[in-house]
């Protein structure tokens, strides 16, 4: 968690430029040791394609239209870099471990619990929304055309099982979390209690080495 706020602030700052591509590569070294091959080759694409529309584009057709685009792309490709390692925190971290970390560290209840429960959420709300394209897709309603024709009956028809999904999955994970006491004043104990080992201390000395690469990096190319 603190590395993807690190990670997040320094490519926001004014100076954020520079530590893209150090970011970039902490992301899909981050994907490549869980084994998220499609997760790396799409930050890759990402990057690439926002490169080439921030950078080159406006160097083979100047006008004011690319000049929109290279900004944009210079803005978008720093959250590009950031979603790419805050996924990584999405992807292997589980509620419960998240909760645990978050206790050792004296994060107020509160703080913690909605943070479980956000980080449980948005799977859940994906997987109901992939459920509910395939029985749209069973029954005719998606598709370009159809889209194109009526799109506001073919947003509604997918909006208004997501909402009644949603709510039927936030009961459930709140009924969840007063299940498992997230809620109660005794101090739950963990089963697998955070520890600093080997491998946080090689990822910290992989993050200080990018640090270190982007501030002695010159300063990219202004979009």
């Amino acid at each position: 968690m603190l590395l993807v706020v690190l990670v997040s602030a320094v490519v926001m700052s004014p100076d954020g430029l520079r530590f893209v591509v150090p970011a970039l590569v902490l992301g899909v070294g981050l994907a490549l040791y869980e084994g998220a091959w499609l997760r790396a080759a799409g930050l890759l694409a990402g990057v690439a394609v926002m490169g080439a529309l921030g950078w080159l584009l406006p160097l083979w057709w100047p006008s004011p239209f690319t000049a929109i685009v290279s900004i944009a792309c210079g803005y978008l490709v720093r959250f590009v870099v950031a979603i790419g390692v805050g996924m990584h925190l999405v992807a292997t971290t589980s509620p419960m471990r998240l909760s645990a970390g978050l206790r050792a560290w004296r994060v107020p209840r509160a703080i913690s619990v909605t943070l479980a429960v956000m980080l449980r959420f948005f799977p859940v709300v994906a997987s109901e929304a992939a459920a509910v394209l395939d029985a749209m897709r069973l029954r005719g309603l998606t598709g370009a055309s159809g889209f194109l024709r009526h799109p506001i009956l073919s947003a509604e028809r997918f909006t208004v099982p997501m909402i009644a999904a949603s709510l039927r999955a936030s009961e459930d994970l709140s009924a969840s979390a007063i299940l498992r006491g997230l809620g109660s004043r005794r101090i739950p104990t963990a089963m697998d209690p955070p520890r600093f080992g080997l491998s946080d201390l090689t990822l910290l000395l992989a993050v200080a080495v990018l640090a270190a690469a982007g501030l002695l990096s010159p300063w990219p190319p202004t979009p």
